[in-house]
């Protein structure tokens, strides 16, 4: 299905700060559509006898005129001649009978969209008649809060300009929904408005109360009420308000307010309000889990580092030329896990990058081969991003590789290159650790190692990584450990 912005580059010339108009309307319209207690879709002129829908909302508070989807429709101008009169005349039209779609009665509005000069899509607002309404006081706030509304978009007055409005965690208008008059009066709060009020301690009934007084009064931080009220007034002024959150009693509600200005014309403001007590209570309880996950973090990273300097101190103090060779080793491979545990612990997802956390080990292992030497390790190609899982023991892996090449292929002060090869493909890592020393002993086998270092290759490789790696004779000379490493699971 395309997007809004495709069809509208598709099929309009449209300018950009039009086209993000027709953004901002769609980012609203769910308010109008349940205020409405009707469908609506965009619609936009091939020419002048032909209109294409670009975008369509139901409403929440009532059934929809349009069980199928009318997005990338075409319609005459012969099957519906409003939209045709909305974009010439530039004032909302109404059919005076209703129309039947798939034997429901449907009653159809079209409102135009103006930008600046110019009416640049219509809407169409379409009502299901099916099921009979009795006329409650909720339901005539919410149709006259719509009609205030669609007049200001056929004024082009809503939305504003300005950023894209964050509805997608506002409130809404079945969440709480107050109607003020010009002079910041209530002259209706639906039930839950009502409600998300008491539980900030306001006792009374809202209607005919001020709005700014009584918000001003019920937070506690004289600092945020004064904050809040002006928000609610810059809106009965005709500025627009942008989503503010407020607390009170131990509640926190989120408050939005709409200026209403119909025609030009002061008609006081719509505030919606939304109870978030309960998702902040769970926002402040992953943040402490999270808290904790990271100091826990931290301390199996100290530890780790506490048991690589007690080796170091080990070997320091060890006679034996193997030994300490063995604690070495050991040092610098709980390092390599430190190193990787320490990144993954500061990532927010399970990817890593592991170009970037491969070349902070790479230096580590050159400060651990032999004092001698003068083989340069370099990398090519790239390894991306990895599921978390497969870094430890990856990394792992290829540092024991490394480390082997470094030490075993050329002899002390011999100049020499390891390079880590690396390639990826579409479900697999292929990595060539490749030297040019003196090559593998004759009838060598990597399977009959007794190596420390292989053995622990070997067991990753099969158990973790489910790869595959073999080693072979590298031309003119040296030696190749060729990994292929999946990143699917097999």
């Amino acid at each position: 299905m395309s997007t809004l912005s495709e069809l509208l580059a598709e099929h309009t010339d449209l300018p950009v700060p039009a086209a993000e108009h027709l953004q901002r309307v769609v980012a609203e319209w769910q308010l109008l559509s349940d205020l409405s207690f009707a469908d609506f879709l965009m619609w936009i002129p091939l020419d002048e006898q032909e209109f294409l829908c670009v975008a369509q909302v139901r409403p929440t508070t009532a059934p929809t005129a349009h069980r199928e989807d009318a997005v990338a429709s075409r319609v005459s101008v012969e099957e519906h001649p409003q939209l045709r009169r909305a974009m010439v005349q530039g004032r909302i039209c109404r059919e005076e009978d209703p129309r039947w779609y798939l034997e429901v009665a449907v009653r159809r509005e079209t409102i135009p969209v103006r930008f600046g000069d110019r009416i640049v899509a219509v809407l169409g607002r379409d009502t299901n008649l099916g099921m009979p309404r009795v006329p409650s006081p909720l339901e005539i706030a919410y149709l006259g809060g719509a009609a205030d509304l669609c007049q200001m978009i056929a004024d082009g007055s809503f939305p504003p300009a300005g950023p894209m409005p964050v509805v997608d965690t506002g409130p809404r208008a079945g969440d709480g929904f107050i109607r003020l008059d010009q002079g910041g009066q209530v002259v209706y709060a639906s039930p839950n408005a009502q409600s998300a009020y008491h539980r900030m301690g306001h006792s009374d009934d809202l209607v005919g109360s001020l709005l700014t007084t009584i918000t001003r009064g019920l937070v506690a931080d004289p600092f945020e009420g004064t904050d809040a009220a002006g928000r609610i007034w810059a809106a009965l002024e005709g500025r627009p308000s942008l989503l503010m959150e407020i607390e009170a009693r131990g509640a926190v509600m989120l408050l939005r307010a709409l200026p209403l200005r119909p025609g030009g014309t002061a008609a006081g403001a719509l505030v919606m309000v939304r109870d978030v007590t309960e998702l902040k209570l769970r926002d402040r309880a992953l943040l402490s889990k999270d808290a904790t996950i990271r100091e826990i973090h931290h301390r199996v990273k100290n530890n780790l580092q506490t048991v690589a300097a007690l080796l170091r101190l080990q070997a320091r103090r060890t006679s034996n030329a193997e030994a300490r060779q063995a604690l070495h080793e050991s040092v610098r491979r709980v390092n390599s896990i430190a190193l990787v545990h320490e990144t993954l612990s500061m990532s927010l997802d399970e990817l890593v990058d592991l170009d970037e956390l491969f070349d902070k080990v790479m230096p580590m292992l050159h400060e651990v081969s032999t004092a001698e030497s003068k083989v340069v390790l370099r990398r090519t190609g790239g390894f991306g991003v990895v599921p978390a899982a497969l870094a430890t023991p990856l990394v792992m892996v290829l540092t024991e590789l490394v480390h082997n090449a470094l030490a075993h292929a050329h002899g002390p002060g011999e100049q020499g290159e390891v390079v880590i090869n690396v390639r990826r493909s579409g479900g697999f890592l292929d990595i060539v650790v490749a030297d040019d020393g003196c090559g593998l002993p004759a009838g060598f086998v990597i399977d009959h190692s007794d190596g420390l270092g292989l053995q622990i290759v070997r067991t990753l490789v099969d158990s973790e990584l489910h790869a595959t790696l073999g080693l072979r004779r590298a031309q003119p000379r040296g030696t190749e450990a060729v990994l292929r490493v999946p990143l699917r699971p097999l």
